[in-house]
């Protein structure tokens, strides 16, 4: 009835949770692009888990990649620092045996260093994971990707446990890697801009963050992710920015 679809890269830090809390599906099928870790390992000894070893295209085509292999009629997409607890499951069982709808969005709880964040425009944090297979594609972005519904959606009420940065080293990690990778997004489509964009905009994630969306709220960690936003959105003007100079 459900497959479950998960992307990884040395994630071996994560994926036997992730997969532990779903082995309940009649399917898992995990793609992964090169992992050194021992991901691959841990996928091997997990029944009902299929590996699928290849390239690394950018998120939306890998989740593309993982959607095809999928053989149920709902598909559920997870990533391999989230986690489906019990009561989460018997919502969504119960969803898609009952449902008139085609896709349901599911709210994230999502963890920063440490703690869980319940302000600063991560909670509710809604995204549409559970889909039927024939009406959903994923976005070809390399980052950001998003699920593409043809049909009706709802919203289910218990939250993913979402354990997205465990510590300041890979907060700086991914901050680089997205950045660099929706620096790339933006040239693609046409956009340039100048250092003062990247100035602007990275003040402006800043003021949302912590003022309007109520990271205050959050302590020292609001504080944190704050910052840690706005350094994500000036790198990727930054990048964008430089990217433009070349044009001239």
């Amino acid at each position: 009835m459900i497959s479950i679809i998960i992307i990884t890269k040395n994630e071996a830090h994560n994926i036997q949770d992730c997969l532990g809390s779903v082995s309940w599906a009649d399917e898992i099928i995990v793609v992964d692009s090169g992992s050194e870790d021992g991901t691959q390992d841990i996928c091997h000894k997990t029944v009902n888990c299929t590996l699928v070893e290849t390239d690394w295209p950018g998120f939306g085509e890998q989740k593309n990649r993982a959607l095809a292999l999928a053989s149920h009629e709902w598909v559920l997409s997870i990533d391999a620092d989230e986690r489906i607890d019990n009561a989460l499951k018997d919502e969504i069982l119960n969803a898609i045996e009952q449902s008139q709808y085609d896709g349901f969005e599911i709210p994230r709880h999502s963890q920063y260093c440490g703690r869980f964040i319940d302000h600063s425009g991560w909670t509710p944090d809604y995204v549409l994971r559970l889909f039927k297979r024939e009406k959903a594609v994923f976005s070809d972005d390399k980052v950001h990707e998003r699920v593409i519904l043809n049909g009706k959606t709802h919203k289910l009420s218990n939250p993913m446990q979402h354990y997205s940065y465990e510590n300041l080293e890979q907060v700086l990690r991914k901050v680089d890697q997205y950045s660099t990778l929706g620096a790339e997004q933006l040239y693609a489509r046409g956009k340039r801009c100048g250092l003062g964009t990247a100035l602007y905009k990275s003040f402006w994630a800043f003021i949302r963050t912590y003022l309007l969306r109520r990271g205050f709220l959050d302590g020292k960690h609001g504080v944190m992710l704050a910052i840690s936003n706005a350094e994500a959105t000036y790198y990727k003007y930054a990048k964008l920015a430089l990217m433009s100079s070349s044009d001239k």
